[in-house]
């Protein structure tokens, strides 16, 4: 780095660094602690009952599949909150399959995403994103749980 940035520049990107970070960590770890409230961890009850996760995505049918990757798309994850997310799903009775359309979903889509995509491409276009990536996380989560 000293080599191609003037010490300038990388006091800059280190303050923007910190700056970027506290800014967001605190957001990071209260949304990993609401997850968590929420969904416990594996083998403990939490908020949400385990019945009413392995009633909509327990198992593997292509039903909890599609909800999965449908709710993966809607909702808005941080990157780095997916996987304690998923893990207080699967604790919760969430299959395999559909823990997988959720992650593929997730970071493919996200309501605030369609609407600057759907801004940018018109409508057309965002709703045949959307349906494929919906369908494609759907049947690879299938699929997935039938090998699992």
């Amino acid at each position: 780095l000293i080599r191609w940035f003037t010490k300038d520049e990388l006091k800059e990107w280190g303050g923007a660094t910190r700056d970027f970070a506290l800014q967001i960590l605190p957001l990071l770890f209260a949304g990993v602690l609401v997850a968590g409230f929420l969904l416990g961890r594996p083998g403990q009850e939490a908020l949400i009952p385990t019945a009413w996760v392995a009633s909509l995505v327990g198992g593997n049918s292509l039903f909890a599949n599609f909800f999965a990757a449908i709710s993966g798309a809607f909702m808005y994850f941080a990157t780095l909150t997916e996987i304690p997310i998923v893990q207080g799903l699967l604790g919760a009775g969430m299959g395999q399959g559909p823990a997988l359309a959720l992650l593929l979903a997730g970071p493919s889509l996200s309501l605030p995403s369609m609407l600057v995509i759907g801004g940018e491409l018109g409508f057309k276009k965002t709703a045949v994103y959307t349906t494929l990536v919906v369908i494609f996380s759907t049947l690879a989560g299938f699929v997935f749980g039938l090998a699992a």
